[in-house]
């Protein structure tokens, strides 16, 4: 399979129905779907998928191994690379995206010390895993095809295009294409670069790699990156941590299973993590009865973490996926929500459910908006940015937005001390995340909606024209009344 031949590099279509598509291919819903009708909308397309031959792993590296920044590295038994004592007490997992933002601060900020601490003492073995989320990261999987390329030809080599693919990271995400820039790298550190340039060209074995490793993470119930696995070598418990965890969490995480005890946390986190995945019925945790209840602690949120609004008794759940940049979730927002909620929520037949999913390689500055909504959401006034972000998006679509979303929290009288803290933490940025691994498994575009009734899921891919959605819901309710009265 040749990257150059289109796997990897995005283009973009426009459709007869002026949809324009990114090179991405979704998966299945994992509930029930009743596919209602394609429309316009702002889509990924279909031929972005990772589908691979199962390949043997690549052999083990020497027992001795080599040195890089004054830690032991080389590969797994497995053919996985690693930095630490290949026979330390404690294995840490991390699967990880190249792409991933809170991947890279663990790179830069956390694992150092880390590394310091337990690699250079011989307590811990700290294998790598990839785990790239093709779905919201379109340039992962070349970045993590780039390194393994590199590994191909020396261990050393791999950690140093694994450093400097994250670091380096602000600058080749953005880009339509990031081959050429990993060329460069790979240049740059010295490698053989006719031998790299055929490997990325014949890619099977790398992309065969990759789709184990992701095929690993998925058993375990990881849905974000980074992700860490905790093994105890000698009785081979495990215990699961997800997120880009400070330093004291790591030490402590460490510090307890070397004692032969578990971690703080782990059994409620593991539990969390399968309920979540799960939920009722196989739903998964933000479309259940238990995730779409009201949280008593964060007024206009439900308890999976979801703004929405309406009455939380309705009959029906709308759960929408929307990207402030998107032209179509726009003409949703401001031409068929008002009329929606006018005749549906506001007289408690829908709860209508937010969730983000900017698509950035098309729309560079979704992100930020929705980052600037969760923010305004902590002060009870997303639903009035939402407005706004649709109605004003040409004054905002640009990378120095954020004078505009601090203008905008002054008019509506938020605080913007506090405002302007939330936008540069990392909460609002990972609430988006979540939404965005949510809605990857069948989100093909936006907006995509999926409606709740009767216990089953339906989606609504595309911006309806008013009284088609109308329609839609208007049967749903007849169906259910229908329903209630045979019962």
């Amino acid at each position: 399979m040749n990257l150059q031949a289109g796997l990897l590099r995005r283009t973009r279509q426009v459709t007869d129905a002026g949809r324009e598509k990114s090179g991405l291919r979704l998966s299945p819903l994992t509930f029930l779907i009743v596919l209602l009708l394609v429309v316009a909308g702002c889509t990924t397309d279909a031929d972005g998928n990772i589908v691979a031959p199962v390949v043997a792993p690549a052999p083990a590296g020497d027992s001795q191994p080599n040195m890089h920044r004054g830690v032991p590295v080389g590969f797994t038994e497995e053919g996985y690379p690693f930095r630490g004592d290949p026979n330390a007490p404690i294995t840490i997992y991390e699967y990880s995206d190249y792409e991933c933002p809170f991947c890279a601060r663990h790179v830069i900020q956390t694992e150092p010390a880390l590394l310091a601490a337990f690699g250079e003492s011989g307590a811990v073995k700290f294998v790598f895993r990839d785990m790239p989320l093709s779905s919201i990261h379109s340039n992962a999987l070349a970045a993590a095809i780039a390194a393994n390329c590199m590994a191909e030809q020396d261990i050393v080599l791999f950690w140093q295009m694994h450093d400097r693919i994250f670091r380096t990271q602000k600058e080749w995400a953005p880009r339509e294409e990031a081959l050429s820039f990993f060329a460069e790298l790979a240049q740059e550190l010295g490698a053989n670069t006719t031998q790299y340039g055929s490997c990325m060209a014949n890619n099977e074995t790398q992309l065969a790699k990759v789709n184990e490793s992701l095929a690993e993470a998925q058993s375990f119930g990881f849905t974000g990156t980074p992700s860490f696995r905790f093994v105890r070598e000698e009785t081979g418990d495990a215990f699961s941590l997800s997120g880009a965890q400070p330093y004291d969490t790591f030490d402590n995480w460490i510090g307890t299973i070397a004692a032969g005890r578990t971690p703080q946390g782990a059994a409620q986190a593991q539990q969390q993590q399968q309920q979540q995945q799960q939920g009722d019925g196989g739903l998964p945790f933000w479309a259940t009865a238990e995730g779409l209840k009201p949280d008593p602690d964060r007024p206009g949120f439900t308890l999976a973490g979801d703004i929405y609004k309406g009455s939380s008794d309705a009959p029906i759940v709308v759960v929408e996926f929307s990207d402030f940049q998107c032209p179509y979730c726009s003409r949703h927002a401001l031409t068929t929500q008002p009329v929606l909620d006018e005749e549906f929520v506001a007289r408690g037949e829908v709860m209508w459910v937010f969730k983000h999913f900017p698509i950035e390689n098309i729309h560079p500055h979704a992100f930020s908006a929705s980052v600037a909504s969760e923010c305004a959401a902590e002060q009870e006034a997303f639903w009035q940015f939402h407005h706004r972000l649709f109605v004003d998006m040409d004054q905002w679509s640009r990378s120095d937005n954020t004078i505009y979303f601090m203008e905008l929290a002054a008019e509506y009288e938020l605080d913007t001390d506090a405002f302007s803290t939330c936008l540069a933490e990392d909460a609002p940025a990972q609430a988006v995340q979540s939404d965005m691994r949510d809605g990857a498994p069948f989100v093909r575009g936006t907006p995509t909606f999926v409606v709740l009734v009767g216990g089953e899921g339906r989606l609504i891919p595309g911006a309806l024209p008013t009284d088609q959605f109308m329609a839609a819901l208007s049967q749903m309710l007849a169906e259910l009344a229908t329903t209630n009265n045979d019962g």
